[in-house]
């Protein structure tokens, strides 16, 4: 049986009958999923995402948006060069809106949960460049912030200076740069970008286990399902636990490739899969080959060469 869940996983024809049921069919080079749903309460999903910001938001009432002050760049760990505004708090940018032109896509809860940034008083500051600020009208009539054309918001759960808490939230929230792009080192914060590498990493204490691009470890969460296909991890578990994104199956090192796939997340990114399992990276890591996510709660594994969840060798 668990050679024909495998297989199903690694895109074979009976993945295509099976679909709904099963993992999902897979490209064979890419890795990329074909359109796998998660069998999990549409309902309950949706509601969560609302609140988190994946937005969703049915709801178009007014939020009101407070002053961004002068803005300047500041150097957030696990970040790196981030804009931030008058009062320190970071700034950040959604992958669903646009900049050319702008128009922002999030109103209703997503907007409770990411207020946007007024644009009124906003003023360039200390490696800002002043050319780069303009502003959009939003849905309400007012005008949000936007720096190189990317409306600019604040994260509800950063309450002090230099957090970024909303870094890498639902693989479409990220920390802005200076020239509207997501932040230096921020844009990897959430996994590594498709088409990287994967290896594997050899630990001490766990073996080989696997790592991204940038040497993070991945793990699995046992609250997730790989048969069927369910999330565990939603909401306020995106603000330490990042989905990894699709990697090329040809840019692995040592494992198989057929346990390499991808699934579609609720709010519509793609996330990495091995043997089916969801994987993430952990913020609490902090240097390449640390494993501070291993046995977290009970429910966090480091994932192994052979797809399988990492245990202490005896």
């Amino acid at each position: 049986m668990k050679r024909i869940r495998r297989g199903i996983c690694a895109g074979s024809a009976v993945a295509v009958l099976l679909l709904t049921a099963g993992c999902g069919s897979g490209d064979e080079s890419t890795g990329k999923s074909g359109g796998v749903k998660p069998v999990a309460d549409s309902g309950k999903i949706g509601s969560v995402y609302d609140a988190a910001g994946g937005g969703y938001g049915s709801d178009p009432g007014t939020v009101t948006a407070a002053g961004a002050g002068r803005l300047k760049v500041r150097d957030i760990p696990a970040v790196g060069a981030a804009v931030t505004d008058g009062e320190g708090l970071t700034l950040y940018r959604f992958d669903k809106d646009t900049a050319k032109p702008p128009a922002s896509n999030c109103d209703g809860d997503c907007a409770k949960a990411w207020p946007p940034v007024a644009a009124d008083d906003a003023t360039a500051g200390e490696g800002i460049e002043a050319g780069l600020l303009g502003s959009v009208a939003r849905a309400d009539g007012s005008r949000q912030l936007t720096l190189a054309g990317w409306p600019v918001y604040r994260y509800a759960k950063d309450t002090a200076p230099g957090e970024a808490l909303g870094e890498g939230v639902g693989g479409t929230w990220h920390a802005v740069g200076a020239d509207g792009k997501p932040a230096g080192a921020g844009a990897a914060a959430a996994g590594p970008k498709k088409g990287a590498g994967l290896s594997v990493a050899q630990n001490p204490t766990l073996g080989g286990i696997l790592a991204d691009a940038a040497g993070r470890t991945l793990y699995r969460f046992d609250k997730d399902s790989a048969w069927p296909m369910k999330f565990g991890c939603l909401d306020s578990c995106l603000d330490a636990w990042k989905p990894a994104q699709p990697v090329d199956r040809a840019k692995a090192s040592g494992i198989a490739a057929e346990l390499i796939g991808s699934v579609k997340r609720p709010d519509g990114s793609e996330q990495l899969t091995i043997d089916c399992w969801p994987v993430y990276t952990f913020t609490g890591d902090k240097q390449p080959g640390d494993i501070n996510g291993q046995g977290k709660q009970g429910l966090w594994f480091a994932v192994t060469d052979q797809g399988k969840k990492a245990k202490p060798s005896v």
